[in-house]
Order: C-alpha cells, then sequence, then structure tokens
C-alpha cells in the first residue's frame, strides 16, 4: 500500500498547537482593510482555533 499523502494547502494553512488544538487564519485580512471598521480589523489580529467539529478532519489531512 502507498502511503498516504498529506493536502499541501492544509499543511500550510493549518497548525497543531500543544494543547491538540488547531490554529486557523482568518479570512478578509489580505486587502482593502479601509471598508473595514476599527473594531472588526482589531478583532481579525486575534488568534483563532479550529471549532472541535471539523478538528478531526484537519488532523488527518496534515498528517
Amino acid at each position: 500500500m502507498p502511503k498516504m499523502k498529506s493536502v499541501k494547502g492544509a499543511v500550510k494553512r493549518f497548525k497543531v498547537k500543544k494543547n491538540g488544538s488547531i490554529k486557523r487564519g482568518t479570512a478578509f485580512r489580505s486587502h482593502i482593510l479601509t471598508k473595514q471598521d476599527a473594531a472588526t480589523r482589531r478583532n481579525q489580529n486575534t488568534p483563532k482555533v479550529v471549532a472541535k467539529v471539523d478538528e478531526k478532519n484537519i488532523k488527518a489531512m496534515i498528517a
């Protein structure tokens, strides 16, 4: 049997933290941020974690 390959797009987007939760990025952060209010931009800087229901699928893609 050949080895399963990891999904390279998922590897670039997600990182597993020490406690096992998965860190993710935020959408709408690339450009034209002047249309967003300051509270939205500030909220997008905070670290985000993947929902529990999606963790199993993402860990399978990363491994």
